[in-house]
């Protein structure tokens, strides 16, 4: 008996015997996907398929599953158990820069009262996805787009790493205040441009947002190299470079999003799948993806989907003030204490 599996990582196919136990076939799928909680689609469109009404020592032959040749989405489910067993050691190693994040995590740790909220114009993309075939992966590349509320950071790498509907911004948060207290010579205060215990309580709040450090550690973490392609530059910083594994964010000025490749019908120009199957961990010795990577980013970048931090027009929400670049809106928060600001139209 054959059966296609697709997980997180990609997709294998899993060979059984005739008589093959309800067991076995679960201890297989979490083997070969290395997810070890999770729940099963099968058909099209994916339907839920519940093997746990199943007795484990039941074969499959018995139950009245037609599963030869069929193919299986596994769907994360446990959260908790992977991040308490990360795929690699925790130990971070040297920050890589980023540009555009800097200006960013100054202006939330200036003295204001509150952090400063910037909100962006997504203007077409969240509506209307840059997409683009890739036939030699069976799919379409697709950017998956992470809500503005100062978190995407983590939803997006949460996304890549743990899955589709898992919402864990706040387990990743607290990874990474772990790592910073359990490695106080990299991040140390002139690295994190506070002190390790006032930094590890901001980072945890919902409000701080996330850069450099926190792709550094994240990435150390789950044992994966992170790529953030920069839409305004279309350079590609690399965290963890080296793993077998790779997921790739798209960095657009002040806000970050997750590429994922949607399993699509052929020619593969349209993801028609839903995105609970989309796969978003490649091989990183396969650089097609991240070709086809940067030529979304290229589209996005001719969409003018990204903001100059340095010079973009801004618009205070609370009193209608304007000004350019985020210098200009930190000083306006200092004289008023306004928090609110967002792209002019």
């Amino acid at each position: 008996m054959r059966i296609r599996v697709r997980g997180p990582s990609g997709v294998t196919t899993i060979t059984l015997e005739e008589h093959a136990t309800v067991a076995e076939l679960q201890s297989t799928i979490a083997e070969k996907s290395g997810v070890p909680v999770f729940d099963l689609k099968y058909g099209y469109p994916p339907q839920p398929l519940d093997i746990s009404q199943f007795d484990p020592v039941i074969a499959l032959s018995d139950t009245g599953l037609k599963l030869n040749g069929e193919q299986l989405v596994v769907v994360p489910r446990d959260v908790g158990g992977q991040l308490a067993h990360p795929m690699a050691d925790s130990t971070p190693g040297p920050v890589a820069a980023l540009p555009g994040s800097q200006q960013a995590r100054e202006n939330q740790e200036s003295g204001l009262q509150k952090p400063l909220s910037l909100s962006r114009n997504a203007r077409d993309v969240e509506s209307d996805p840059p997409e683009v075939a890739v036939p030699e992966a069976d799919g379409t590349l697709i950017l998956r787009v992470m809500p503005d509320d100062n978190s995407c950071l983590f939803r997006a790498v949460g996304s890549a790493v743990l899955g589709e509907g898992i919402d864990a911004m706040r387990e990743l948060r607290g990874i990474v205040a772990s790592a910073v207290q359990n490695n106080p010579i990299d991040y140390n205060e002139a690295v994190l441009q506070k002190s390790p215990d006032d930094y590890c309580r901001w980072i945890q709040r919902d409000d701080s947002w996330g850069g450099e450090i926190e792709l550094n550690i994240l990435s150390q973490h789950f044992g994966i190299e992170i790529c953030s392609i920069d839409v305004q530059s279309l350079h590609v910083y690399r965290y963890n470079e080296g793993k077998p594994k790779r997921c790739i964010l798209v960095y657009s000025g002040i806000h970050y999003d997750t590429i994922a490749l949607n399993p699509s019908s052929p020619p593969h120009t349209k993801a028609d799948m839903p995105p609970e199957v989309d796969i978003k961990q490649f091989d990183s010795i396969d650089d097609v993806i991240l070709t086809k990577a940067l030529e979304l980013c290229q589209i996005l970048q001719n969409r003018h989907y990204f903001t100059d931090t340095a010079g973009f027009a801004i618009r205070c929400q609370d009193c209608g003030w304007t000004g350019n670049g985020e210098s200009s809106a930190l000083e306006h928060a200092k004289k008023t204490g306004h928090s609110k600001f967002g792209e002019a139209e």
